[in-house]
């Protein structure tokens, strides 16, 4: 890799999000009927933990619930554009539904 390869440019990540939730709604449709999916619960691992590769993890699994997810990404689109956004958290909870959609790619 070259040194360049190392960089995370914001435009990069906007356009590869935009390529995928185009392809997501082209299969899924406009909307994905959480009534639908068989479970709303997923393990997690500490965002710290995650990261922290000096050792092998002793904190235990996490759980995630995709239900909740989607009601912080909701409030998140819904909040006063002046309120501060806590990224930690918020795209934390992204990343569980955008994890969702994956699983509802997989093979089967």
């Amino acid at each position: 890799m070259t040194q360049s390869e190392y960089v995370l440019r914001m435009a990069d990540l906007r356009r590869a999000c935009s390529v995928l939730l185009d392809e997501t709604e082209r299969r899924f449709g406009l909307e994905v009927d959480l009534s639908r999916v068989s479970t709303d619960y997923y393990w997690t691992l500490d965002l710290a933990t995650a990261f922290d590769m000096s050792e092998t993890p002793a904190a235990p699994l996490g759980c995630g619930q995709v239900s909740d997810d989607v009601a912080e990404i909701t409030a998140l689109v819904r909040r006063d554009p002046e309120d501060v956004i806590p990224l930690w958290h918020d795209l934390d909870h992204l990343a569980g539904v955008l994890r969702l959609l994956a699983h509802l790619d997989l093979p089967r």
